[in-house]
């Protein structure tokens, strides 16, 4: 697909995303479009562009330069475009069905077009209208699972990883994460939101001098360890869905980084869905977890045996070594999202959009406790099954 480097960078209109379209011929000539802008993330410009008489449309999305949340006081890279098509092209060469089609990116313009999904709907949306999405936590494994591996120095030459790696030098983003993530909730920092009913439970954690430690292991790990490409921010709100297909989307945060972190992001924000829902409804995010790392494993574990190229994959225990700290360090992950998404700059809608006071109160203490829990007991859980038995400790520890 093309790449254009030749433009000036100008933010979209409605009437430009429609002129794009036209001028890439995406569409029949005379063809009846509409376009609205639909983006309500952080840091980007999202417009559907559909033709009425066919219904067939796309999507272009356009970074700012600066992060939207925030205003022009917070000044972003427009390479964060280009780091995004180049992921979602890297992705769709080993999960094509879990993917979007990326059609033409314009490195100067921060445009990416690809593939309209909007058949299917952004699973955060979906879980907290309480859908549960069947196949979401098999689908998102194996997306893991196949590429983290096939981008590690198990699935690429060695000397093939490290160019690729070169395209995904994410500074600015990955200092996003740095600090909303692994930095900023665990002090009195400026960027923290949070109810006042909450504050004993946040000034517990910020002088909790045990807990700082191990956060800042984790925070090594996301600075120092490049296993593979990962995704970097793989939330829900990331990720489209139906009953039987899913796709993920917004790569724009992707790097080299520690095998653990995609899986962490995606188990804590299953979790804080299950945090957000009545007692009974919450098996299925509790099930998906499960079977997240199951299918991971299943499939990793595959691969390790059929394509690996490192001479000391047969090595008894070597497999095992990487699949136990992988576990350990996303559970530690999540526990750090659980937390940041509770306290910090960026919130869930799953639990801020709890309409009853005392209940979102009550569940983002018990997403505290948890995700204190996580980070501090993540050595010694054995088995995923055990991430169940501390987020139902929550019920009997949070009054």
């Amino acid at each position: 697909m093309a790449i254009s480097k030749q433009s000036v960078y100008e933010p979209l209109t409605e009437n430009g995303a429609i002129s794009l379209t036209v001028r890439l011929g995406l569409f029949p000539e005379g063809a009846p479009l509409t376009c609205r802008e639909i983006g309500d993330g952080n840091l980007n410009l999202v417009f559907h562009v559909v033709d009425q008489q066919t219904g067939k449309g796309v999507i272009i999305k356009q970074a700012l330069p600066y992060a939207k949340v925030v205003g022009e006081s917070w000044p972003l890279t427009l390479k964060r475009a280009v780091i995004e098509s180049n992921a979602l092209r890297t992705f769709a060469s080993y999960v094509p069905e879990y993917v979007p089609n990326v059609y033409y990116s314009d490195e100067s313009l921060a445009i990416t077009v690809m593939e309209d999904l909007s058949h299917l709907q952004i699973a955060r949306k979906g879980l907290i209208e309480g859908k549960t999405y069947p196949l979401l936590s098999k689908h998102i494994g194996e997306f893991i699972a196949k590429t983290l591996f096939y981008t590690s120095d198990f699935g690429m030459n060695q000397q093939q990883k490290k160019q690729l790696s070169q395209q995904f030098v994410n500074p600015e983003l990955c200092k996003i994460t740095e600090d909303l993530v692994f930095t900023d909730p665990f002090f009195d920092y400026e960027t923290n939101n949070f109810e006042q009913e909450l504050r004993n439970d946040v000034e517990a954690l910020w002088n909790d001098d045990t807990l700082h430690l191990e956060v800042a292991k984790l925070k090594r790990k996301f600075l120092t360890e490049g296993d593979a490409l990962i995704h970097g921010d793989l939330h829900t709100g990331s990720i489209f869905a139906s009953d039987t297909e899913t796709k993920v989307i917004d790569p724009e945060f992707a790097f080299y980084g520690p095998f653990g972190f995609d899986i962490g992001q995606f188990f804590a924000n299953l979790l804080l869905n299950a945090l957000s829902r009545p007692e009974p409804q919450q098996e299925p995010l509790l099930a998906h977890v499960e079977q997240t790392w199951g299918v991971f494993t299943n499939v990793f574990s595959d691969l390790w045996d059929r394509h690996n190229v490192e001479p000391y994959a047969k090595t008894p225990g070597l497999l095992q070594d990487v699949l136990r700290q992988t576990f350990v360090d996303a559970i530690g992950f999540a526990g750090c999202e659980v937390i940041r998404r509770t306290i910090g700059l960026a919130h869930v809608a799953d639990l801020d959009g709890i309409e009853d006071k005392n209940k979102r109160i009550y569940a983002k203490r018990r997403a505290l406790h948890l995700g204190k829990n996580l980070i501090l007991q993540r050595r010694v859980l054995n088995d995923v099954q055990e991430i169940r038995a501390l987020f139902l400790q929550t019920f009997t520890t949070i009054h």
